[in-house]
């Protein structure tokens, strides 16, 4: 018999395939022996008991702010990744927009080294794409540093400037020579500030100004534009936080035209509407917007045939003081969302028979690995993969609750709110980071940065 680090025993795995009943031996980090209960031959140094429980590919969050460096007072790679494993999330991508931004191979270097000291869970990086830095998108990715790159299109957190369209497809020619995806927050710019002017020349302040300033169109531009110039350019491209049904359609008009575009989608989008937005006010202002009734349900069926590539959450916490005003333009876009995720699809999509846990292994963890290049060492459960794990129990009840969420600033639209479903153990690289809802504290710095599994065309 082999000796094994870590053995789950008895649970029920998930893939984006199928499930079935196995005991998995994890080794060296990595998944070693997957068998029928009781058929393993490897021993073990620790057990886990998974009886009544699903074991799914570790969750990818493929669109996280952490915040750090420069921003810390809103969150850490400490507090961010410590909600990340209590929300089941095993690997996150976190994006560029820092002090200084990801878009150097030094600043890139640097939040490696923050991250690696303090990160419960493994990560990766967005490069950021400006008008300036066109010539530091290889060496990015040829030193591993990235997975992928962003392009901020309109105003958003942060005011970055947007490369002009010539730069952007020189810039997309340069990410199709390390095989790498750029990614797109999807508004025009031009639509949104016109809108705006207009809004507040006419003295709205409600919260619905805030939707009414980002229609539908400002993302369908967006879409249509960078999808032509990734035609032009031969890139592969991914639109993130995808709003809107029509948004949708045009991506699948684009696929049919040959381009490779992927996209994702939120918790917010899918389970709420603008009439939460009535209710709510500023607490769900988020760029681009919670939409209109019946955009949510075309999302949540793009999520269950696969049209959408993932669920990713966007991360964005800020103190109260800063998210919460009665003047919408004064309160900041974005809350926090990685620890309560998972729950809130488990409750309102999986078991409600909207969605099946493979659909859902899919969405969380299948999908946002294979559109970063992290398939298969992320989101597989299969022999020599990383050993991530996210336990769920889909009879687990609970209340969404600020005070009991693990990260520094944990307003959300989603408090109050009650879950049946939740993570209740998650495992990195074989360590029970959480184990039975318990931290376990000494894991923290023991994640690790994750490159893309193939770079070059």
């Amino acid at each position: 018999m082999t000796k094994a680090s870590l053995i789950v025993r008895n649970g029920t795995v998930v893939t984006a395939e199928s499930t079935f009943r196995a005991d998995v031996a994890i080794d060296g980090g990595v998944f070693t022996e997957i068998a029928a209960p009781g058929e393993l031959s490897s021993t073990a140094g620790e057990e886990y008991d998974a009886e009544g429980k699903y074991l799914l590919p570790g969750v990818v969050d493929g669109h996280v702010h952490f915040r750090e460096p420069g921003l810390e007072y809103k969150e850490d790679w400490e507090t961010g990744s410590r909600a990340a494993v209590y929300g089941g999330v095993t690997t996150v991508i976190d994006m560029p927009n820092t002090l200084p931004t990801t878009s150097t191979v030094e600043n890139a270097r640097e939040k490696q080294s923050l991250a690696e000291s303090k990160s419960y869970c493994d990560f990766a990086l967005f490069g950021l794409i400006v008008q300036e830095n066109v010539d530091q998108i290889v060496p990015m990715a040829e030193q591993r540093l990235v997975v992928g790159y962003k392009v901020f299109l309109g105003l958003t957190i942060g005011n970055l400037p947007r490369p002009d369209d010539g730069m952007l497809i020189d810039a997309l020619r340069e990410a199709t020579k390390v095989g790498l995806r750029v990614g797109f927050h999807a508004e025009n710019n031009e639509i949104m500030q016109h809108r705006i002017r207009q809004m507040q020349e006419s003295g709205r302040s409600d919260p619905l100004a805030h939707l009414d300033s980002r229609p539908v169109i400002a993302e369908l531009e967006s879409i249509q534009r960078m999808s032509l110039f990734a035609k032009e350019a031969g890139a592969k491209i991914h639109i993130f936080h995808l709003s809107s049904g029509p948004g949708l359609q045009m991506i699948d008009e684009w696929r049919a035209k040959g381009v490779d575009i992927t996209t994702e989608t939120g918790a917010h989008y899918v389970f709420l509407n603008s009439d939460d937005m009535t209710r709510l006010g500023a607490m769900m202002r988020m760029n681009p917007p919670v939409r209109e009734p019946g955009h949510d349900a075309v999302l949540l069926q793009g999520l269950v045939d696969g049209r959408i590539n993932g669920i990713a959450t966007d991360h964005s916490p800020h103190p109260r003081e800063e998210k919460l005003d009665d003047d919408i333009w004064k309160a900041l876009s974005g809350f926090a969302g990685v620890e309560t995720s998972v729950r809130m699809f488990l409750t309102h999509a999986v078991n409600t028979g909207r969605m099946t846990l493979p659909q859902f292994a899919r969405a969380t963890s299948t999908g946002p690995a294979k559109t970063w290049g992290l398939y298969p060492r992320k989101g597989a459960i299969q022999i020599d993969s990383d050993a991530d794990l996210t336990v769920i129990d889909l009879n687990h009840e609970g209340v969404i609750e600020e005070e009991a969420l693990h990260g520094k600033n944990n307003a959300s639209p989603f408090l109050g709110q009650r879950t049946k479903g939740a993570p209740v153990s998650t495992i990195v690289r074989g360590r029970l980071v959480v184990r039975d809802g318990v931290l376990d504290a000494a894991a923290r710095g023991t994640g690790r940065l994750v490159g893309p599994m193939v770079t070059g065309a």
